[in-house]
This record gives structure tokens, sequence and C-alpha cells, in this order.
């Protein structure tokens, strides 16, 4: 006779398995009710340091109500059932056969400050996919009044989190992450894009003189190869002080292999063909999309970075630095675009551990000098 499953029987074979945090948090959790006074030797957690609320309640209920007394805590379990009634008004769920079972499975009560640097490894890796989530979900809000500002404040914020991770973990030798990044997205606007790329290329060509004036524009800030290497074709021409026109651009396309690619004579002469407005504002244009797009591909690849639990917290802060750095050498060509000038956002102080000298507005600043 077949094997007639129980109601919740396939709701449990979806349940997934616990990752080894979740062990991690029972470790420590599980020394510091066996032995309260190890309490003393845990620093860098609070209780949302913690992966569940039951987990979070608990550590809150230790932390909050006074140690016992160790001889009397070996006799009975007062203070348990104290831990247990406070952790109880935060977690409903919590029962006196689950504080049992975390003392049973807590390998060596010595060990607590070990486990909770672990948990805190941990949560440094959720608060860095969190902030890094938010840049993205920031980049792609079309209901943002000033789009721009408010990415980059976002991406100051990432940057601070990072620069708190770094001042709790001590720097290691080590590699970047190995974690491949995710391919680049298409840009929503992808079509407005190209259409305003297009009007750049042509009122170049029909401008000239004015392309020194957006010196601050580079090839990479263009959505198509194609329009990227028609770009360098016009800056080379303009600095060299030869003649401009669609022709003479398309036969400087052919000395650098634009057309190698399959690229018709015809394409890049209607390219060139309908210029309007002026070559500053859509180069602007073309730069803000760059920016944010930077700003998409560095808080998706800090993403992948962070969803990646083999990263150490080292790890994550070399990868996040160098991806932030992108960002801060293209905010450096936005500010000379705008002719804005920074203004420096505080960061919050470390809250433990003295870390590193450098910080993630360090690196950021170095890579916006190189571009200069």
């Amino acid at each position: 006779m077949p094997h007639a499953p129980e109601p919740d029987e396939h709701d449990l074979d979806a349940i997934p398995p616990p990752q080894p945090v979740f062990h991690v948090e029972q470790a420590l959790l599980g020394a510091l009710l066996l032995e309260p006074h190890r309490l003393s030797n845990v620093t860098g957690i609070a209780a949302d340091s913690f992966s569940t609320a039951a987990h979070s309640a608990l550590y809150a209920a230790i932390s909050t109500l006074p140690p016992p007394d160790p001889a009397e805590h070996a006799k009975n379990t007062k203070w348990l059932d104290q831990v247990l009634a406070t952790g109880r008004e935060q977690a409903r769920g919590l029962t006196a056969s689950y504080l049992h079972t975390l003392i049973q499975v807590c390998p060596w009560p010595r060990h607590a400050p070990a486990y909770a640097q672990m948990v805190e490894a941990e949560h440094a890796r959720r608060r860095l996919q969190t902030a890094a989530e938010r840049l993205v979900q920031t980049v792609h809000d079309v209901s943002l009044p000033h789009p721009v500002q408010t990415v980059l404040a976002e991406a100051d914020a990432l940057a601070a989190v990072v620069d708190d991770i770094a001042s709790r973990f001590p720097p290691r030798t080590g590699v970047l992450p190995r974690t491949p990044a995710p391919p680049p997205a298409i840009p929503p606007d992808y079509i407005e894009a190209v259409e305003e790329e297009r009007l750049l290329l042509a009122t170049a060509t029909a401008h000239p003189s004015d392309i020194e004036s957006v010196r601050w524009l580079l090839p990479d800030d263009l959505t198509l190869p194609l329009h990227a290497g028609v770009w360098q074709c016009l800056t080379a021409l303009a600095r060299r002080r030869e003649p401009v026109d669609p022709v003479t651009v398309l036969w400087e396309a052919q000395q650098r292999g634009l057309l190698d690619d399959g690229s018709e004579p015809g394409e890049v002469l209607r390219l060139l063909a309908e210029p309007a407005g002026s070559v500053e504002h859509w180069g602007e244009r073309a730069l803000q999309r760059s920016l944010l797009a930077t700003a998409d591909r560095t808080g998706r690849r800090i993403e992948a970075y962070a969803g990646d639990p083999a990263n150490t917290p080292f790890q994550l802060v070399a990868g996040a630095r160098r991806s932030l750095a992108d960002i801060g050498a293209v905010h450096t060509r936005w500010q000379h675009a705008t002719g804005t000038v920074p203004t420096p956002r505080p960061r919050p102080a470390p809250t433990t551990r003295a870390g590193p000298p450098s910080t993630t507005a360090a690196h950021i600043a170095r890579a916006a000098r190189a571009t200069r």
C-alpha cells in the first residue's frame, strides 16, 4: 500500500536546512546559558546580529538580566526561567526545551568569543548585502526628483557600512573575492539613451569646437561600442585640430578599425547626420546615465560578493572598496561637468575594535584623483 503523506510533509520538505551561522548562534547562546559569566568575553555583537528573532530575543534577555551566582546557577534553573520569560516578550515561540537544546549542542562554552566573532562576520555580510540592495533599488527608482544626488547618498551609506566592517575586522593577507561579477544589465531607458547618444555625436560633429568643453566625458560613458568608438574619433580629431565632418570622422573610424565588426560606412554617416541641441547638454545626459549605471553595477557586484558565504569579511571590504572606487571616479567627473563642489558627509565613528587606517573614502579619493 503506498505511503500516505502527512498533511504537512511536503511543506516540511520545502524548508531549506539552516545555514552554518544558525548552528554557530546556537552554540554561542548555549555557552552563555550554561556559563553566563562568558558574556563578559563576548564583544562586537548585539541582539540584531543574530539571524532569527528567537535568537535575538534570547541574546537580548541574556545581555540585560543580571548574571546569576555561578554556584546557584549550577543548582537550579531560576535564571534560565527568567531568561525564557524575558525572551518570550519578544519571541512567543521560545520554549524551555529549546533552551536545553541550546545548552546540549554547545561543544565548548569557553569558545564563546570565537562563536561571537563568527556571528559578527555573518551579520557584517548581511549588512553589506542590504546596503548594496538599497543602492541598486535607488538607481531604479524612477520617482526620484534628483536621482544622482540620492544615488550618491546611498553610495556614501554603503561606503560607511564598509568602513565600519573594516574597523571591526583586522586586515589579513588575502585575495579579492573570487565571486564572479554579474553580467551587465540593460538600462531600462536603453532606446532613449541610444537616441540621445546619436544626437551627441551628430551635434559634436557639427560643432567640433564644443568638444573641448566636455573633456569629462569618456567613451566608456556611452551605451553602444560603436558610439564609444565614434566619440574617440571625434575627440582625437579635435585634439589634433584636424577638420571634423561626417566624412573625416568616417575615415578616422576606418583607421581605428571600427568598421571591422561589420558596421556599414553608411551607418556611421547616418549616425552623424542630424545634430540638435548642444554638445554639453547631451554630454551631461550621457554622463548621468553612466554614473547611475556604474552605481547599479557596483551595487550588484557587492551584492554578489556579500551573497557568497565563502568570502571573509576582509575580502568583502577589499572587493567593496574597489567597486566603490568606480563610483568615486565618475562622481568626480560629474562634479566637473556640473560645476558642483563636493560636500563632505559625516561618517559614523567605529563602535568596536581599532581597524586599519585606510578607509573607503580614501580609496575613492585616490581613484578620483587618478582620473583628473
